[in-house]
């Protein structure tokens, strides 16, 4: 699965785009440094019911951003990406 699919997937699951739990997630402080992924991931497990590889793609856009490592886009892999960057807006407003 992409990295763009988990959040799509994130997005079906919850009826929130990732943009909106980032900014849940900041509002709560969990895009301090010193917030661990553990403590990120069992606040998504409890009020999203989200797993641990879910969970773990947001804990990257909460912690770094929308942008990811180049090595999977382009490629013909289960992992592949269309961009560098990742659609934080929801699926309906993505770009073609």
């Amino acid at each position: 699965m992409s990295f763009q699919a988990y959040l799509d997937t994130i997005e079906d699951k919850t009826g929130l785009t990732p943009r909106q739990l980032l900014e849940i997630a900041q509002s709560k402080g969990f895009d301090d440094p010193s917030v661990k992924a553990g403590v990120i991931l069992d606040w998504l497990k409890e009020d999203y019911e989200l797993g641990r590889g879910h969970g773990m793609a947001l804990v990257h856009v909460i912690k770094k951003g929308p942008s990811i490592s180049g090595k999977h886009v382009g490629s013909d892999g289960t992992h592949a990406d269309e961009s560098d960057t990742l659609w934080l807006d929801g699926k309906a407003s993505k770009p073609a």
